[in-house]
């Protein structure tokens, strides 16, 4: 086997698509900061019970989990930032009034989440923590908005759901977990028959809802529709009256609905949210409200947020020319150490000629070269085959 090869859908970044990642996160984070945002930078390693819930069995599938050697203890390679953001908010800065946090590192899964995704995503994200309102939930989605903008994919649309609607068709059934997530399965997959087949022998009102869910996507007028074809249940009036809030709110941002789009139910307590752009037919990124995260460190808050993949992102946004790169002979005197800073001061990339080593300038950058005239060093363009 060859040593140099990586496990599958494993991958290095090269110094094109590195820059180009390195400038999104920069561009994405000081975004973060000017809201208010503050940066974070969670380990890459805990213990699996901080990190996972026993809800949530499809976050545990795709963690990595091993043994610590010093406690015995079961660690977990994260496979989600969130919670561990949540700590941080409950546990270590433990403020009484709103939040906001960032974040950016890469997470591990065990399995890639499609057939050209990557089991190493550079997860970046913001979550506000501490106000219940709509307001939160606004701030968040337009940052994300904000976000893709920056990264010159601006999303073509951004569908909006709410898991208040499923708890209330689901909540006092006392369903079998694993009957539980069959549904979810059906729902995400809006698989009509197999739902039919699922939800026999539930009751009516509950059954016709859960069978409704599928048809309700696309514009505004979903939310009209919901609300005549769902049972009149408190938890989804107010439900369907936040998103549509969050449409006259946001009116200015290409929104639709989509109320069978569960993905992380377990997870979140409101409205969830999908942002997608024109050439990718994934999400481009995630988020929503989870309220109750923070109570398996003692410390539940409202909160919301967003997460997306750096790597995708880059691999999607058009290559940034790069600005190629100065080559300079090695420095024999102040003179010339003096013109190299000055330059390098300026924002130039200057490449040092190494003694004893010719060509290949221009697989390093190089497209001019500082040479000497006279008295002076002047730049000119890089002369190399």
């Amino acid at each position: 086997m060859h040593t140099w090869l990586l496990p599958e859908a494993i991958e290095d970044l090269l110094p094109a698509e590195a820059a180009q990642i390195e400038a999104l996160r920069r561009r994405l984070l000081d975004e973060f900061a000017l809201n208010g945002f503050q940066l974070v930078v969670p380990p890459l390693l805990e213990f699996a019970d901080a990190l996972l819930s026993e809800s949530d069995a499809d976050l545990s599938l795709r963690t990595f989990k091993l043994v610590d050697q010093l406690s015995g203890r079961t660690l977990a390679l994260r496979a989600d930032t969130t919670p561990q953001v949540s700590r941080i908010d409950a546990h270590l800065l433990n403020r009484q009034g709103v939040t906001r946090l960032c974040y950016c590192g890469s997470v591990l899964h065990t399995r890639p989440s499609n057939l050209l995704g990557t089991r190493e995503p550079l997860q970046i994200g913001a979550e506000l923590y501490g106000h219940a309102g709509l307001e939160a939930d606004h701030e968040v989605v337009s940052l994300l908005a904000e976000a893709l903008r920056l990264a010159d994919l601006p999303p073509s649309r951004i569908d909006l759901g709410h898991v208040g609607i499923f708890r209330a068709l689901t909540d006092g059934l006392r369903l079998a977990p694993r009957l539980d997530q069959a549904l979810f399965d059906a729902l995400q997959a809006k698989d009509v028959p197999a739902l039919r087949e699922l939800t026999t022998g539930l009751p009516d009102p509950q059954r016709a809802g859960l069978l409704f869910l599928p048809e309700l996507y696309g514009g505004i007028e979903v939310l009209a529709r919901a609300a005549a074809c769902l049972p009149a249940l408190p938890q989804i009036s107010r439900a369907l009256g936040d998103l549509l809030r969050l449409a006259t709110d946001l009116s200015r941002l290409p929104l639709s609905f989509d109320l069978a789009d569960l993905r992380g139910y377990h997870y979140h307590s409101g409205v969830v949210f999908a942002a997608y752009c024109d050439n990718s037919p994934s999400a481009l990124a995630l988020g929503g409200r989870y309220d109750s995260i923070g109570a398996r460190f003692g410390r539940a808050r409202p909160a919301t947020g967003f997460s997306l993949d750096l790597r995708a992102l880059a691999r999607l946004s058009a290559p940034q020319p790069f600005p190629g790169a100065i080559l300079a002979p090695w420095p024999e005197d102040e003179v010339l150490r003096a013109e190299i800073g000055r330059l390098r001061e300026r924002g130039e990339v200057v490449v040092l000629a190494l003694p004893g080593h010719v060509g290949g300038w221009r697989e390093a950058g190089c497209d001019r070269q500082l040479v000497r005239r006279d008295d002076w060093w002047i730049i000119e363009p890089l002369m190399e085959n």
